[in-house]
């Protein structure tokens, strides 16, 4: 067990390396940054001052080692445009999209799987269709038009919870759903999809001969093996809510890290911007280390591999 998580820590480590590099050259190599800071409407005399305040004219290299130096120990430099520091204006931030993000997990999590046991159970039955339809649907409704009409219903209409703000966790109600909502479908299908899978093995054949009871079939033999592939595939999602809550966060007036990010590109703010794709890339390369290590306990056959 500790060789298989040496080696996967290992290769978190190398990806982590990886993309830090690829996220820093693209940055610098897609446009001048210098210009960029100066304005349109500078000269090539304002560009090159300030091509020489902020070390653009250093070589490519000894920048990134640099900003990796500084990353490493939580200094990501200061913002060309809120003009504070980086770190500070991202983690004062972070928690909301934090908050979101587990919450919106939490909520998929809570129906996508028990609604996917269900309609692996009774295929083709009307809980079976229904959950079809909620994956369609969840693939088809765009998440700010989903987010706007739970407004307009929600809290206009009813006024049950309030339509923006971070105040109490009644705020957080609504983009929950919506951020929920859009990783239910991929969830729910690997679910059926695996029970279906599993109920028609052998070995629950064997199981139900020996005649061990439908709740022990189900969830200490089958569940346990179809959750594998969903456990990597929610850590993946993971990622994606906590990277792509941008959408979510506008409509629903939450100034978290996802919109923060938004701000940065329309302002050309680089720093901010290299800062924020190490996070997120980190927030892949964490959860999915995790969903390794927990899919091994699951099965220790992996350690194999």
């Amino acid at each position: 067990m500790f060789v298989y998580i040496l080696k996967r820590f290992s290769s978190a480590i190398l990806v982590a390396l990886t993309v830090s590099i690829i996220s820093f050259s693209l940055l610098y190599l897609s446009s001048d940054p210098a210009a960029a800071i100066a304005g349109e409407n500078a000269s090539g005399a304002d560009i090159e001052a300030v091509r020489k305040f902020y070390g653009f004219d250093r070589p490519i290299a000894v920048q990134y080692f640099e900003w990796l130096t500084k990353a490493i120990q939580g200094d990501f430099g200061e913002s060309y445009y809120f003009k504070l520091p980086v770190s500070d204006l991202i983690f004062d931030r972070l928690s909301i999209t934090m908050k979101l993000g587990l919450s919106g997990m939490i909520f998929a999590l809570s129906f996508a799987i028990p609604l996917g046991v269900i309609a692996s159970i009774q295929p083709n039955s009307l809980i079976d269709r229904f959950a079809l339809f909620l994956s369609v649907m969840g693939q088809a409704v765009p998440s700010f038009w989903l987010g706007l009409i739970l407004i307009v219903v929600f809290s206009i209409n009813l006024g049950w919870v309030p339509a923006s703000g971070t105040d109490s966790f009644q705020s957080y109600i609504l983009p929950t759903i919506v951020l929920g909502y859009y990783a239910m479908p991929a969830i729910m299908r690997l679910t059926r999809a695996g029970m279906l899978d599993v109920l028609s093995s052998d070995y629950i054949r064997t199981a139900r001969a020996k005649g061990l009871s439908k709740r022990s079939i189900l969830f200490k033999h089958a569940l346990r093996n179809a959750i594998i592939p969903v456990v990597s595939l929610a850590a993946v999602q993971m990622g994606f809510m906590l990277g792509g809550a941008i959408v979510t966060e506008s409509v629903f007036a939450l100034h978290g890290a996802g919109y923060l990010a938004w701000e940065s590109i329309s302002r050309n703010d680089l720093p901010t911007i290299q800062a924020l794709i190490l996070i997120f890339s980190l927030f892949f390369i964490v959860f999915t280390f995790l969903a390794d290590i927990l899919n091994v306990w699951l099965d220790p056959r992996m350690r194999l591999n």
